[in-house]
């Protein structure tokens, strides 16, 4: 075999080996997702088993993010039409001056708002960019995880939100 195939072999293998470390502990489709969802203003912590019952729908995000800005509106909108059987939790990733200022521009919004200051919940939903959403199920299960989508990627989260809602 000529050494640079070889080479090219390692590197393939090399790569595969590193997107299963990174994959891996990242929640996907039917597993129980983390609890822990960041905290408040007032530091009371967030739990996803607060909304036991309710499909949610947890959204990083960050100010920096145009796509997340103009994202959290229309989750509000959904969660409105879903009427009592969804929850919104938007999870900031940035500092608590930022949060503040944010969640005061946007308190229109009556969506779960809580900001990450140990990235606890980033670490434990495997979030690694941002925007990155996880639809998670009437009953516990993790329906569908977005990573880095955009606009073309409508289409499927609303499906995923009407599947975790019990919408055929």
């Amino acid at each position: 075999m000529h050494p640079f195939h070889r080479l090219a072999r390692a590197c393939v293998a090399l790569l595969l080996f590193a997107s299963t470390l990174a994959s891996a502990g990242m929640p996907a489709a039917g597993d129980t997702p983390p609890d822990e969802l960041g905290v408040t203003l007032k530091n009371a912590p967030v739990h996803l088993k607060d909304y036991a019952g309710k499909a949610v729908v947890v959204s990083f995000w960050a100010s920096w993010c145009p796509y997340c800005l103009k994202e959290l509106p229309i989750l509000y909108n959904i969660q409105k039409a879903a009427k009592g059987r969804l929850q919104i939790v938007a999870i900031n990733t940035e500092d608590l001056d930022t949060f503040r200022e944010l969640s005061r521009l946007m308190r229109t919004l009556e969506i779960g708002m809580s900001y990450d200051p140990e990235g606890k919940a980033q670490h434990a939903f495997g979030v690694n960019g941002i925007p990155h959403m996880v639809v998670i199920g009437r009953d516990g299960t993790i329906v569908q995880v977005f990573r880095g989508y955009g606009e073309s990627s409508l289409k499927p989260i609303v499906a995923a939100i009407n599947q975790a809602i019990g919408v055929e």
